[in-house]
């Protein structure tokens, strides 16, 4: 293969420059954009990322803005994408270079790797599409595509497999074109090279394509089947008093969904009846419940699998969380369940 890496930097390259799709993040070659679409663009989809960051940037266009920015408004603009210790590592980050940096990304990987947040595929992803330095930036897609060009047959949910493939994506490193050639490959992954039935015929890059030429493509890359997520039984309340208003509370600052708001809920437990756990726990007056909606929402690790209702209440003193209004409600970050809850009572409410 490495006999023919000039034709295979060719092939990729004029390949990617021809075929690539048109992406809000590769209209610019700042870097704090980039990092901002290389944050967001971590476990989730690129037609999902597009809005997300086109508004990010509006609301937060330089880094001095993000820097300065509360965690409550930052966190409502990250609402929905998951995974919210991603905004507040970038967060951290960006303070770190506007405080020590002079509001200039590093222009190398020992200095971009101390910033908060940042490992070695943004680190790289940075470089080489922002300062067009050639420096690997080796993500699934990439290990996908290394795998069946390279025959490697390591087990990519190691963390260690990941040192063999920054290894082979600088042996094969086009240094004229650092951005297009990163780029290049991980667009090959999600375009062409795809985890089942890839598109080889399509590939640019077939002809150097081990894998393809053994005939087994789909066999690689290796990878050990991930340990079966836990399941938790929730039942959450949308808990209104009186007035109309509606009771939150704010999670911890952090672990899972860190500070953002939740409806009252609580552990389902055998033979305990579920208004009657929410109102001891928050300590509220109970008037009255309907069902509102069974829900499943997946994360990383674990399921939430919850049943909901909308429990009329009457306040006491004793009573845990905070009352808002719905416009209130509106203006706070929540979890995408919470948000399902919400909207599903809106509707039950004619809102």
């Amino acid at each position: 293969m490495y006999r023919y890496t000039k034709q295979f930097h060719t092939a990729l390259v004029e390949w990617f420059e021809r075929e690539k799709r048109d992406l809000p993040w590769r209209h610019t070659q700042d870097p704090y954009k980039i990092w901002v679409s290389e944050v967001m663009l971590q476990q989730t989809r690129v037609d999902t990322v597009i809005p997300y960051y086109e508004n990010f940037l509006e609301k937060f266009p330089t880094m001095q803005d993000l820097a300065e920015a509360e965690e409550e408004f930052l966190l409502k603009q990250w609402e929905g994408l998951g995974y919210y210790s991603r905004v507040r590592n970038l967060q951290a980050g960006v303070r770190e270079v506007v405080e020590n940096y002079g509001g200039i990304v590093p222009n190398n990987r020992v200095d971009i790797l101390k910033l908060k947040g940042v490992g070695p595929y943004t680190a790289g992803a940075i470089l080489s599409i922002a300062y067009e330095v050639p420096e690997h930036a080796v993500d699934g897609n990439v290990m996908r595509v290394l795998s069946r060009v390279l025959m490697i047959d390591e087990d990519i949910a190691l963390p260690k497999t990941k040192k063999v493939f920054e290894k082979a994506v600088m042996d094969l490193m086009d240094y004229d074109h650092p951005s297009q050639f990163n780029q290049g490959l991980m667009e090959l992954g999600a375009m062409i090279c795809t985890p089942t039935s890839p598109s080889c015929l399509l590939c640019p890059v077939r002809d150097y394509c081990t894998a393809f030429h053994e005939g087994e493509p789909e066999k690689l890359p290796i990878k050990t089947k991930k340990i079966k997520t836990k399941k938790l039984y929730y039942d959450v309340a949308v808990v209104v008093d009186e007035s109309g208003k509606l009771l939150l509370e704010q999670r911890p600052e952090t672990g899972l969904l860190a500070s953002m708001w939740q409806f009252p809920m609580v552990e389902v437990q055998p033979e305990v009846i579920p208004e009657v756990a929410l109102s001891r726990t928050y300590q509220f007056a109970l008037r009255n419940k309907e069902t509102l909606m069974p829900l499943k929402h997946v994360f990383s690790h674990l399921q939430w699998h919850i049943q909901s209702y909308v429990l009329g209440a009457e306040r006491t003193e004793e009573t845990t969380g905070q009352w808002f209004t719905l416009e209130e409600v509106k203006a706070l970050p929540l979890p995408v369940p919470m948000q399902k809850l919400f909207t599903a009572y809106e509707k039950s409410i004619g809102q």
